[in-house]
């Protein structure tokens, strides 16, 4: 069984002697779906952080599919919504502008998309149902298609594993439904291994 992501006891604090997480393991196996769920200040945010390398382990080892997060490497197998992902409201930027940052991961980092980059972009925004919306404002979109918006993005690097914290904050009901079919397509289709965290035990109760 190939792991997408292990932790061997790991520790994290942002203070001295006041461990946010401590003598962590964990194993999620390649093309799971695992929901985090947990109360605000619980940690989950920090254990994301800890697994896309934004932070790094005070003690322990973690890796993501086999290498140490470390490697420059695994940073292009992770798609990655941070909680409550937006821009300015005012920001004068489309739909595909903003999925289209999420291609940096696998093409050059200056300089105008290839070819391949844009039908990516193109294909991930068509996936998550706003194709009709892709050279719209984003500022024009309701909470919820944000939120796809950002998904898209994510998707749009082509990962292995997809990480979400707090994927339906701030959106109604409905919304916070139509997301949870999504998510659940994208895993049976694309086979993607996703870490879903919330601190909502009823969005994440399926």
């Amino acid at each position: 069984m190939q792991l997408a992501v292990e932790l061997d006891e790991v520790s994290y604090g942002y203070l001295p002697a006041q461990p946010v997480l401590d003598d962590v393991s964990l194993r999620i196996a390649a093309g799971e779906f695992v929901a985090v769920a947990g109360p605000n200040g619980g940690g989950k945010t920090t254990l994301l952080r800890l697994v896309v390398g934004l932070l790094q382990p005070q003690s322990g080892t973690i890796r993501v599919f086999g290498d140490t997060v470390e490697r420059s490497t695994h940073r292009s197998l992770i798609g990655y919504l941070p909680q409550r992902a937006q821009l300015a409201i005012d920001a004068p930027v489309s739909v595909r502008e903003v999925v289209s940052a999420g291609r940096v991961s696998r093409s050059r980092l200056v300089g105008p998309l290839r070819a391949s980059d844009r039908a990516a972009v193109t294909a991930a925004i068509e996936r998550v149902g706003l194709g009709h919306r892709a050279d719209a404002p984003l500022a024009t979109l309701s909470g919820g298609q944000q939120q796809r918006a950002f998904i898209a993005k994510a998707l749009a690097g082509a990962p292995r594993l997809l990480i979400l914290d707090e994927p339906t904050a701030g959106v109604d009901a409905d919304a916070q439904e139509a997301l949870a079919a999504l998510l659940a397509e994208l895993h049976r289709e694309l086979r993607v291994t996703v870490v879903y965290v919330s601190h909502e035990f009823g969005a994440i109760e399926h």
